[in-house]
């Protein structure tokens, strides 16, 4: 009992100690997070730009790494010119809108005949508008000034990336324990890839979805809006409410009558329901194996700690600690509670069957180097077909 009460605290007393450096660090290790989602992405893209057939021939890997980085920096510039545009006219105009949202809630305390008038600042803080717009503005531009340290980052990862197999193969000198290592790292790779190839999908629907919805009616910053839907939409659930509360409080100000608004708030709540409850969960199906309160734990813990960027990341970082987990038995019960329905895969074996390496010679297991008992009988044959290969 003296033990494992001592194990326990040792291990909260871990957590604590890096959780406080990942919030303390935020701002050097940020940038270096972000090179990493990059240099995921461009990988990615890559495998992708190898499979598209060319005849008989297939592109090179240094030209589909190539052809990646420039799609996707290009991708970047092309969103961040579009939001830097739209936010400096939003902010232009954020006075006036901030001015027509409190006569809204004059004239709706008017017409209910209130005693005492509802007020802007008994829901929203004062200068509601031009404070987000101000804080719009801000991540933009932190973006933008680590823009250049998230590329030097990127290039380097991608230059280095040959020789992470050979180093991470040299972590181990048992080659069993090396494969066991490749094959979480291949199934971390299935798994995250998975999430984050439908998650970019989705997002990319829910964004065009919001765009083409708002440009139809006449809304301003349709564009904008999108890409707030498309951002927001890999936080887990409160991403969807306010993707689809910033665009109806612009239509409350904007047009004078309510069915703008309305039209508006159903329409986009129509797209984040379809998308979110009905085709997401069939595309993602039991890949993310997380609990529900997980999520939004999860979400608080990242949030409080790296912002939104760690909204964004929450749902990998946890599928990965639920992988890891389940590896060793120690921390395979905190993968089990982390898990939807308790399902975690096989209990871990210390030396697991895993494909060998290639140009790695089999090895014996350790069972049969351990001493034989008294009376049992030695198998040497084994051995002696090792020993000749």
């Amino acid at each position: 009992m003296r033990y494992s009460l001592l194990g326990v605290t040792l291990t909260v007393a871990l957590v604590t100690l890096v959780g406080w450096l990942l919030a303390v660090g935020r701002s050097l290790l940020l940038p270096f997070v972000t090179a990493l989602i990059v240099w995921y992405l461009i990988n990615a893209l890559a495998r992708a730009i190898r499979l598209v057939p060319i005849g008989p021939f297939q592109v090179p890997n240094a030209l589909a790494l190539l052809l990646a980085l420039i799609a996707i920096f290009t991708a970047a510039t092309f969103v961040f010119d579009l939001v830097a545009a739209n936010l400096a006219q939003l902010a232009r105009d954020a006075p006036t809108y901030q001015a027509r949202l409190e006569a809204v809630f004059a004239t709706l305390s008017t017409r209910l005949s209130l005693q005492d008038p509802i007020e802007l600042r008994d829901f929203l803080p004062d200068a509601f508008v031009t404070r987000f717009v101000a804080a719009g503005a801000t991540f933009v531009t932190t973006m933008a000034g680590s823009a250049s340290l998230v590329f030097i980052y990127v290039v380097f990862l991608l230059i280095e990336q040959s020789t992470f197999d050979r180093k991470y193969r040299a972590l181990f000198t048992s080659p069993e324990r090396a494969q066991a290592a490749f094959a979480l790292r291949e199934e971390i790779n299935r798994r995250v890839l998975h999430y984050i190839g439908i998650k970019t999908a989705v997002s990319i629907s829910t964004g065009l979805l919001t765009t083409l919805l708002l440009t139809a009616i006449g809304l301003p910053y349709a564009a904008l809006f999108g890409f707030i839907a498309f951002l927001l939409n890999y936080i887990p659930t409160i991403g969807s409410l306010i993707a689809v509360l910033f665009p109806s409080v612009l239509a409350l100000v904007y047009y004078d009558e309510f069915g703008p608004f309305i039209a508006i708030t159903l329409g986009l709540g129509a797209i984040q329901f379809a998308i979110g409850n009905l085709i997401e969960p069939r595309l993602m199906g039991s890949s993310l194996n997380l609990s529900g309160i997980v999520i939004m734990l999860s979400l608080a813990l990242w949030g409080a700690i790296w912002g939104i960027t760690g909204m964004v990341l929450c749902v990998p970082i946890t599928v990965v600690i639920v992988i890891v987990c389940a590896q060793f038995p120690a921390s395979r019960p905190i993968a089990i509670l982390l898990s939807a329905g308790g399902d975690v895969g096989p209990p871990p074996h210390p030396y697991p069957q895993v494909p060998d390496l290639p140009g790695q010679q089999a090895q014996a297991s350790p069972d049969a180097l351990r001493p034989p008992q008294s009376g049992a009988r030695v198998v040497t044959e084994p051995v002696e077909q090792e020993k000749s290969r």
